[in-house]
C-alpha cells in the first residue's frame, strides 16, 4: 500500500492504521479488498472527507490519497509530505508538527 498526502490546514486530527487491503482511518475502516488489479475507485464512491483523490490498484499495490491535516505549528514535512511506500501492517507513521513554544513568563526582579 502507497499512501499519498494531501497537506491542508485543520486543526483536526489523522490517525491511519494499515490491516491488509483496509485502512483504518480514524477509527472507520475503508476495506478495498474486493478491488482488482487496474482498478480505480473514485474518492466520490467513498464516504469520506479524508481521501482527497481516488484508489487505484496496479500490480497488487493500492495507492491512496488522504488529505493531511496540518496545524499552525506544522513543519516542512507536513507542508510538502513525502509519499509513504510500501507501508507495512499497523499504525501509519504521519509527519509531525513543530513542537510548541511556550513563552516562559520571567519573574519581575527585586
Amino acid at each position: 500500500m502507497n499512501i499519498f498526502l494531501s497537506p491542508q490546514r485543520r486543526d483536526d486530527t489523522l490517525e491511519a492504521v494499515r490491516s491488509g487491503s483496509s485502512l483504518i482511518v480514524n477509527g472507520e475502516t475503508f476495506d478495498f479488498s474486493k478491488m482488482v488489479d487496474g482498478e480505480t475507485l473514485p474518492a466520490s464512491a467513498i464516504n469520506s472527507t479524508w481521501f482527497a483523490g481516488q484508489v487505484d490498484k496496479e500490480g497488487g499495490v493500492l495507492s491512496i490519497t488522504l488529505l493531511l491535516p496540518i496545524p499552525p505549528n506544522f513543519s516542512r514535512e507536513q507542508a510538502f509530505p513525502l509519499p509513504l511506500i510500501d507501508i507495512p501492517e499497523g499504525a501509519i507513521v504521519l509527519p509531525q508538527p513543530l513542537p510548541i513554544l511556550v513563552a516562559q513568563a520571567q519573574e519581575p526582579e527585586a
